[in-house]
């Protein structure tokens, strides 16, 4: 085999796993979007889901920023170096010592939430204070609520050991249980909170907690399956605890950036008027679905990879690895980015607009997702660089550049937040993030030297220009659809955006030939290859 054909097949392996990844985020992204159309349908953008999504974040914010953020990005690379150089076994007892630890650390984390509820809640949203009965009602939701940390804390460990031993589908297939757990919430829950005499949003805080258990509970066979069998002794001493703890505390830092962003959005969010935290909210969540089934896939798959690099100390192999995963994400988070922009309004009416959620609400959706969607690359490509980092035992860089991030986000909410209401709070958030890029980036340049920094730049150049291409075919594509089926029911906006997003996406396949963008042959490949298995069967 040619020397060439190399990088092929490992762009190859990448992208299949980042494939099954992002198969099953895809299904449970397309389930978070239904459980957000019954929390529209039933609650619009008010009084209600503002309180809901205000309480949900405080555990949501430490869930991204402690749980599925830094602790895999602290977690894999130390299991993965105890899998190297250990065996097995070791790596399963320092499995049981982590989830151990974690029982007691974020046991004691939620006790505290649920005592301090009321400061909390008054920091993060403090102008729900000026309107009788909002602060309250987000204040028992919170206490309702804090319990799903733990449960998720669990699972992202879980989910981390996997991931090591290379078992991508079932880690992220888990989140479908927590989409479950709140659509079951809305339909079931709700009448139950009603008759019980409380606001009818207390079933979807219900919600929360039975798809926070069926989170981790979902992934426990496939771990035992592995061998593994818990024991239940706690040693904050072990080397690996003290190890992935080194790793764990400045990587929450570096990982900071967009969750305390979000923070400081919703804080200021709370002061505008009543509906924006929940436009930005709704507006977020369409954001992640592409971050979530293409970003957060490819960095899932990348992480492993790039510690067994590290590990060796294969900087050459690292370098190939990180390029890979960051070539695939802005071949597909690009095109994403030119999808959510050119179709805002057909997607957020088509998904949201039914019940107490208005056309109104659809108008103020799209303009926040317009503005968040200027910094989705880099959010996703983010996801990515910041694990490599605490792969390779640095951890300076990505505190550093979180600190910078945060730093512009409030000044700039403070300049936007005024002319541009809730939209300037989601143009900030973008522009941060594209800093925080830049900065990791830039600083990964004397670091990882063996890295094609040029042979990036010009492979995203060409997916920008692909993608320029989607949003020219796709808007072109509604107007003749709107003008054929006009109006803007269900079925009218089902047709144009799916016309829409066939041409969009048969316009960037085009674009991809054209200007020879490598990666649309390995996409081909293993569609192909996904296509043959089916017809075989």
């Amino acid at each position: 085999m040619s020397n060439d054909a190399l990088p092929a097949g490992r762009d190859a392996r990448l992208a299949r796993s980042a494939g099954l990844v992002s198969l099953a985020t895809f299904l449970s992204r397309i389930l978070g979007l239904l459980r957000e159309q019954v929390l529209a349908a039933l609650f619009g953008a008010g009084f209600a889901t503002d309180a809901f999504n205000v309480a949900f974040r405080i555990p949501n914010l430490l869930r991204d920023l402690f749980a599925e953020g830094a602790l895999s990005a602290a977690f894999v690379p130390t299991l993965t170096d105890r899998l190297t150089h250990g065996s097995k076994e070791e790596a399963f007892r320092l499995t049981s010592q982590v989830l151990n630890c974690l029982a007691l650390v974020v046991g004691g984390i939620c006790i505290l939430f649920i005592v301090f509820a009321h400061p909390l809640v008054h920091l993060f949203a403090p102008g729900f204070a000026a309107i009788p009965g909002k602060l309250e009602l987000t204040v028992s939701l919170t206490r309702w609520m804090v319990p799903f940390l733990l449960m998720i804390a669990c699972a992202a460990a879980v989910m981390g050991v996997l991931n090591a031993h290379e078992k991508f589908f079932v880690p992220a297939a888990a989140p479908m249980a927590l989409n479950v757990g709140m659509i079951v919430g809305g339909l079931a829950l709700v009448p139950v909170a009603r008759s019980l005499g409380l606001h009818p949003i207390y079933g979807m805080a219900w919600g929360v907690l039975l798809g926070g258990l069926g989170q981790w509970w979902v992934q426990m066979p496939s771990l035992f399956r592995l061998g593994y069998r818990h024991h239940w002794q706690v040693n904050f001493r072990d080397e690996g605890v003290r190890r992935m703890v080194g790793l764990m505390l400045p990587a929450t830092v570096g990982l900071a950036a967009t969750q305390v962003n979000l923070l400081v959005n919703t804080l200021l969010a709370s002061l505008l008027v009543q509906g924006s935290v929940s436009w930005l909210s709704y507006a977020f969540r369409l954001m992640q679905l592409p971050i979530g089934i293409f970003g957060v896939s490819v960095a899932t798959v990348t992480l492993p990879a790039v510690s067994r690099a590290a590990s060796r100390g294969d900087m050459d192999e690292f370098a190939a690895r990180l390029g890979s995963g960051l070539r695939l994400v802005a071949f597909l988070t690009l095109p994403a980015t030119a999808w959510l922009v050119a179709l805002a309004p057909q997607i957020i009416g088509l998904i949201y607009q039914h019940g107490r959620f208005h056309a109104f609400d659809t108008a103020m959706t799209a303009q926040a997702l317009w503005c968040y969607g200027v910094g989705l690359y880099a959010y996703a490509a983010i996801k990515v660089l910041v694990p490599a980092y605490y792969a390779l035992g640095e951890t300076k860089i990505p505190v550093r550049a979180s600190f910078m991030a945060v730093g512009a986000n409030i000044v700039l909410n403070l300049l936007l937040m005024k002319p541009l209401q809730h939209r300037g709070l989601a143009l900030s958030t973008s522009a941060t993030m594209i800093v925080n890029f830049l900065v990791l980036m830039y600083a990964l340049r004397s670091r990882v030297k063996a890295l094609r920094y040029r042979e990036l730049a010009g492979q995203f150049v060409r997916v920008v220009g692909a993608s320029l291409v989607f949003a020219g075919a796709a808007l072109g594509a509604v107007a003749l659809a709107s003008r054929w089926l006009p109006g803007e029911g269900f079925a009218a906006r089902a047709v144009q955006l799916a016309l829409a997003s066939l041409v969009g996406t048969a316009s960037y396949v085009a674009a991809s030939h054209v200007l020879k963008i490598e990666e649309r042959n390995i996409a081909a490949s293993i569609f192909s290859k996904l296509f043959r298995r089916k017809s075989a069967a």
